[in-house]
């Protein structure tokens, strides 16, 4: 589904703001940016009943020439079983393991880490499965920056289940064991189901929009 345009509106007017204010050298295109990025936290808040002061605060921290943040997201199999991990917040719902790339690591290393550091089990990332954009992949919450999302298939390699401070459960499911409780703004069941066929048919394409 389509995301509501405030939501898409907000956030180019909060990426002109930023990188505006990155580039500008006039003082008065500078006060002028600094306006708009508080106009789309003012519009963003509207519309999700949230403090605006918040919102504003969270865009004040970005810097530089605004891009898409990126998450990575492994797909680990046992036989024919998925990892999935329980977050420990959120409302404890199940996800693939994964989460936002840090700096100076590559998406491979970014998903390797986050595996191990969420679900205690080694791995090697053997394929880049998917590359999709959050807002073009169902009717999800709202986010404030635009996100792209790399879903790696990983081949597991040892370790064993451990929680952590972001993971309250672990375990591995059939394709039609699914939870129904899914953080829906993580991971979606037809991202799932997408995985599952990659890993039958290791052939198959890159999926990107």
């Amino acid at each position: 589904m389509k995301e509501p345009d405030w939501l898409v509106w907000s956030r180019e007017i909060q990426a002109v703001a930023q990188s505006g204010l990155t580039f500008a050298k006039d003082p008065y295109d500078l006060e002028r940016y600094e306006q708009l990025r508080a106009l789309a936290a003012r519009v963003m808040a509207a519309h999700c009943n949230t403090d605006g002061t918040r919102i504003e605060a969270l865009f004040k921290d970005q810097y530089g020439y605004a891009t898409p943040k990126v998450d990575v997201r492994g797909a680990v199999f046992r036989d024919d079983r998925i990892l999935m991990v329980r977050e420990a917040a959120d409302n404890h719902l199940w996800t693939l393991p994964g989460g936002w790339a840090d700096v100076n690591l590559t998406p491979a290393e970014n998903v390797v880490k986050e595996v191990f550091e969420e679900s205690g089990f080694n791995c090697v990332a053997t394929k880049l499965a998917a590359v999709w954009d959050r807002s073009r992949q169902g009717n999800q919450p709202p986010a404030p920056f635009s996100i792209t999302r790399l879903f790696f298939l990983c081949e597991l390699t040892g370790g064993s289940a451990a929680t952590s401070l972001e993971t309250s459960e672990i375990g591995f499911f059939s394709e039609h064991e699914i939870p129904a409780d899914l953080s829906l703004s993580r991971t979606l069941p037809r991202q799932l189901t997408a995985m599952f066929a990659h890993h039958r048919n290791p052939g198959l394409p890159t999926e990107f929009e």
